[in-house]
């Protein structure tokens, strides 16, 4: 099982959605974070968390096997390979865990909801960074209930 977090850095000024920001991907066997690294890894965490969740969309759906996730302005990256029914979350060569693909998508899909309830209000008002995310949202929701309606 997967715990993945969002966050966004304080003291940038008026929010935006360029933000910079953190991600955190924990699994049984490591964790990966984009904070705290020589030269800096924080990404533009709007478009990043809705990069990911995109990229999540199309492993669920079958229509890849294997995807590599570089978050927006940064270097962090994170991999992505679906063997047996099970999707392996490496970074750098460094296995952190295995999981269903379902429930990998379910772990990123909660954090994203949370982060965009806390934090999409602060944008100003017609900021394309919230209507990308909650469609990003709505899209990786609907392919997990598709493919719920499948396995049943």
């Amino acid at each position: 099982m997967f715990e993945v977090e969002f966050s966004i850095r304080s003291g940038q000024g008026e929010p935006s959605g360029f933000d910079l920001g953190d991600m955190v991907i924990e699994g049984e066997y490591g964790a990966a974070s984009s904070g705290d690294h020589v030269p800096d890894q924080g990404m533009m965490i709007y478009p990043s968390v809705t990069l990911l969740l995109d990229s999540l969309k199309t492993l669920l759906a079958g229509e890849k096997k294997r995807i590599s996730f570089t978050g927006t302005d940064t270097s962090f990256r994170l991999d992505f390979k679906v063997d047996k029914g099970l999707v392996s979350v490496s970074t750098a060569g460094v296995l952190l865990g295995r999981s269903r693909p379902e429930d990998l998508s379910y772990a990123v899909l909660r954090s994203a909801t949370s982060f965009a309830d806390d934090s999409l209000s602060r944008l100003p008002a017609g900021d394309a960074a919230q209507s990308d995310l909650l469609a990003s949202l709505r899209d990786l929701h609907t392919a997990m209930t598709r493919e719920g309606q499948r396995r049943d």
